[in-house]
Formats: structure tokens, sequence, C-alpha cells
């Protein structure tokens, strides 16, 4: 509230904003990434502009360096653009080496499969020997035993328990940000790489069923989805 005599502030409280960080964001209000203030606010009672006594906090909100609109700071939870490709193109990756790992990975045509989707998802110049030796990599630390379906022990939800941490750990971030249709697109994405060199294996279901857990995909979605895809002609 503010009191005006003859053109002057008398008293009011004013909001006195101090910025305490800064960074990239991915503004609300412009759609796009944007450098943004950290700032929080201290309401203060002026008397003829002077600040004389501490109202109390206003916050602490984060401010678009464009637009200049504040939002609360929840809104550094969104990654920007960047960061949600990268986290989209991690995620593609790992799915497609769980895929792999549970059954194809002596398979051109599952492997070819694989290359496409990282391709597409923005590892552009991944090839076919960098694949296969993180694939032996995997097997050498504790991927599956040699000329077996069979996990090592140890192993769980259908491929080695580094490979199924890293699934958590891949999804997970990005999950809250996909739409359904876009968690369902990163299984299918998987499911095709497991169908490139014919039925699926066990392994790779039960790979592509700890992919749809770790993408939050009610488990009869899951199988509807997979049932689907083997259905698709390829």
């Amino acid at each position: 509230m503010d009191l005006r005599c003859r053109g002057l502030w008398i008293w009011g409280v004013r909001t006195v904003w101090q910025t305490e960080g800064d960074g990239e964001f991915f503004c609300p209000r412009c759609g796009g990434d944007r450098n943004y203030s950290r700032r929080t606010g201290t309401r203060r009672l002026t008397v003829f502009n002077i600040p004389v006594l501490h109202r109390g906090s206003a916050g602490t909100v984060v401010e678009c360096g464009v637009c200049q609109e504040r939002f609360a700071l929840d809104a550094l939870d969104q990654p920007t653009s960047s960061r949600f490709a990268a986290m989209l193109r991690d995620a593609v990756h790992t799915v497609a080496l769980a895929v792999l790992t549970a059954g194809g990975a002596t398979s051109r045509h599952a492997r070819q499969a694989a290359l496409e989707a990282v391709r597409a998802a923005g590892f552009t110049d991944c090839t076919e020997d960098q694949l296969i030796g993180l694939l032996a990599a995997l097997a050498a630390d504790e991927g599956r035993l040699p000329g077996s379906d069979e996990p090592l022990p140890g192993a769980v939800d259908g491929c080695g328990t580094w490979l199924s941490i890293e699934l958590h750990e891949a999804l997970g971030p990005l999950t809250p940000h996909l739409a359904p249709q876009g968690r369902e697109r990163i299984l299918l994405q998987g499911a095709r790489i497991a169908l490139a060199d014919g039925p699926y294996r066990p392994a790779e279901r039960e790979a592509l069923a700890a992919v749809g857990r770790a993408l939050l995909l009610p488990d009869e979605d899951t199988a509807r989805l997979l049932e689907a895809a083997a259905r698709t002609p390829s």
C-alpha cells in the first residue's frame, strides 16, 4: 500500500530484490532456454522513499532474464531443452544396450536396429564397432555366460546388475518430463531392437519389462505394447 501527498510518496511497502545466483533454465513464458537470476525479496516500509522498517520476506523467485517474469523455484526442476535432449539420448542408448545384452548382442540385425535408434536419438557418430566394444565390456564385467541365455549370478530384470541400475538412473530423471506417448515410444524402440532378429527371447521380455517399470508404465500397458510390436510387420 502506498500513499501520495502532492505527487510524493509519503509511505508504503516496497519489495527490495537481491540477486543470489544465476544460470540457465527453461522459461515457461518464453517457451525456451533462457538465463535466469535467483532473487530473494525483502518487504520494507518506506517513508518518503526511505526504507525504515523490515516487513518480512517476499520469498525467493526465479526471474527470466528476457521476459522478466518471476516464477517459483520449482521452475528450475524443468530441464532445459539441451539437457532434455541429452537425457533422452542417454535413455535410448541405455535401453538399446539392455536389450542387446539380454539376447541380441550376436545378431547383426539387432545391432543395426540398435544403431539406428541410438543415432536417431543424438549419438550420430556411434559406430557398430563402438557398440560391440561396449557389449564386450558389459559381458566381461557382469553380462551373460558365453553361449548361454542365462544371466550371470546377481543379474536382475533380464540384464546385468550394473545395467539394471543404469536403466533406473537413465530413465528415472527423464520419465516425469515425458508424456505417456513419449514413454511408450522408448519402450517400443527397445521392442523393435529385440524383434529385429526374431521373436522375443525370455530374457529380452524381462529386460523390456524392466524398461517399462523404469518408465512407470503399468505392467498391462507394457505387455500390450510388446504384443502390438510383435504383430507389426518389420
